[in-house]
């Protein structure tokens, strides 16, 4: 103790400039903060022909960084400020360097979407550790430290001098590095974009500050926008139509048995006559936040703007323009504005969820919906939102008796587990999904002779288990691995039902996406209505139309 108090009056002691202080910072976080960035630098231009080069990096990065700290500097405390540089750095570096994730604007979306349950599965000894090391004892050196005041009266101008000062020589150790090595940054930005996106903390402080611009700039505006201005059903249309619309979590398409996976994953609905299982499909985001607001839209991927789609007239909205029925069941942590003008309830707590055991369980969405059913009087649309296959936590997202693929990874610290454990997991988590869409198809067998019955059945995104040391999901769209875009997409339709399965079946190997979905769902409920639809072709095929 005494050893601790001496060396805390020896920080306290040390006088530093506030300068000397966000220099430093930025240094010691584009040493310990940016392993993965060198290693994927170290991969595209070996060290032995390209250290030179290497090293001209490293201190742009540290430019940068000591740029990141004297803009923050601007709005808030020097200490202030470097400890959110130190806190972020260490934080990102851990998911960066343990999982291959990537804080660009779509994972700081989603990690602002996430709710408590799914933050806690990230939280473990090892990240505390890491952050402790990197972030909090840095913060506790810095706290002791003594950073040089100037003179009240020329405070501000000396402050906008010095800051000024070493804004300008961050800017020209810059502009000198680009010039020296312009060749092989030319190259570099052209043929290796990708690379950029795990500098730390530069991309994730970006990223925030961008995507919080966007949202103000949407906040601004409230405008509500209408994408149809007439949705019915026709008279012509006398059967009522009962479809659910299973939204998966995390399920990636190879992982399925209907697709060919040699593990017996679908055992249940393998057996199911009247199915098909879509090998083909493209998730349109890898983000829960991207992906379930994109799905339910009319526009297609590429003219999508999740920034708007809030106050954008979705699929939801139009079916219950036509009069149908619309109701949506969460067990996962929301609709993500999908939901915001139809009936809504969430059964993430056993208020409402009836079965619940370490976390409350898909089944349970399906509580009490047989006598919904039976009170409705015109056709009806649900949509079931699935805890399914979120990581890293797999273990939990299955009840025990559903553990056939073992050893299962029980962590949520994949680092600790082998690669069969953390995919014995996975798989097991699929079996689960497997058994609750079979529950799904057998509540619609029930109410077949009333309904024309169908069941759609398409993930959010997929899941990366360890390829290339890359977990989890959230890449960038340009360049993530297949394993997160390559979703399951199911269709089951009822024997009353007007959709064509042997006909709809032809189409299960031909390349789809998300886009199709908002089409499939008018088809299948036979709205009529003047909404401008993506030109991706609906998924099924009507035994009275041709598609």
């Amino acid at each position: 103790m005494h050893i601790i108090q001496q060396f805390k009056h020896q920080l306290q002691c040390c006088k530093i400039k506030p300068q000397m202080a966000m220099v430093l910072t930025a240094l010691f976080v584009t040493l310990t903060g940016n392993f993965t960035f060198f290693g994927h630098l170290n991969t595209a231009y070996p060290w032995a022909q390209n250290s030179l080069f290497i090293i001209s990096v490293g201190i742009m990065l540290w430019a940068l960084s000591c740029i990141l700290c004297i803009l923050l500097n601007w709005f808030m405390p020097v200490k202030l400020a470097i400890f959110i540089i130190l806190l972020t750095a260490a934080l990102c570096s851990y998911f960066t360097d343990g999982f291959g994730i990537i804080f660009d604007q779509e994972m700081i979306r989603n990690l602002f979407a996430t709710d408590t349950a799914e933050a806690t599965d990230l939280f473990n000894l090892g990240m505390l550790g890491h952050v402790v090391l990197f972030g909090i004892l840095p913060i506790m050196v810095i706290s002791q430290l003594t950073i040089v005041k100037q003179p009240k009266l020329a405070d501000i101008k000396r402050r906008a001098i010095f800051t000024s000062l070493t804004l300008f020589a961050s800017v020209v150790i810059i502009g000198a590095n680009l010039f020296t090595f312009s060749g092989q940054y030319a190259s570099f930005f052209r043929e290796h974009k990708a690379v950029r996106f795990y500098t730390n903390p530069v991309e994730p402080i970006y990223s925030f500050v961008t995507l919080g611009l966007q949202n103000l700039r949407s906040a601004s505006s409230d405008q509500y926008v209408f994408k149809t201005t007439r949705a019915a059903i026709p008279d012509t249309d006398i059967a009522s139509e009962l479809v659910i619309v299973v939204v998966g979590e995390t399920a990636r398409a190879d992982h399925f048995s209907l697709n060919g996976y040699t593990r017996e994953t679908n055992p249940l609905l393998s057996n199911e006559k009247d199915l098909v299982s879509f090998s083909q499909i493209s998730s349109c985001g890898t983000s829960t936040a991207i992906s379930v607001p994109c799905m339910f839209s009319t526009d297609g991927k590429d003219d999508f703007d999740v920034n708007s789609s809030k106050n954008t007239e979705n699929i939801l909205d139009i079916v219950a323009k036509a009069d149908i029925s619309v109701l949506w069941r969460d067990n996962n942590s929301d609709s993500k504005g999908v939901a915001e003008r139809v009936p809504y309830v969430s059964y993430k707590n056993p208020d409402t969820n009836p079965i619940c055991d370490e976390e409350c369980r898909d089944e349970g969405m399906l509580d009490g919906l047989q006598e919904y059913i039976d009170g409705q009087k015109q056709d009806v649309l649900i949509v079931l939102h699935q805890m399914g296959s979120h990581g890293p936590a797999y273990s939990k997202r299955y009840p025990v008796e559903f553990e056939k693929f073992t050893p299962a990874c029980q962590t949520s610290e994949l680092s600790m587990c082998t690669s069969e454990e953390i995919v014995n997991a996975y798989d097991n988590t699929i079996l689960y999904t497997d058994y609750f869409l079979s529950k799904v198809i057998s509540l619609l067998k029930h109410n077949t002779p009333k309904y024309e019955t169908s069941m759609i059945y398409v993930s959010d995104h997929g899941e990366s288990l360890g390829e290339n040391n890359v977990y989890l999901h959230g890449m960038p769209y340009m360049f993530a691995p297949e394993a997160q875009i390559h979703v399951p997409l199911i269709v089951w339709a009822g024997a009353s039902s007007d959709v064509d399965i042997p006909k709809t079946r032809t189409l299960k190997d031909i390349p789809n996406s998300h886009d199709a979905l908002a089409q499939t769902i008018l088809s299948i409920l036979e709205v009529e209505s003047d909404v401008a639809l993506s030109p991706t072709p609906a998924l099924l095929k009507r035994k009275s139309v041709i598609w």
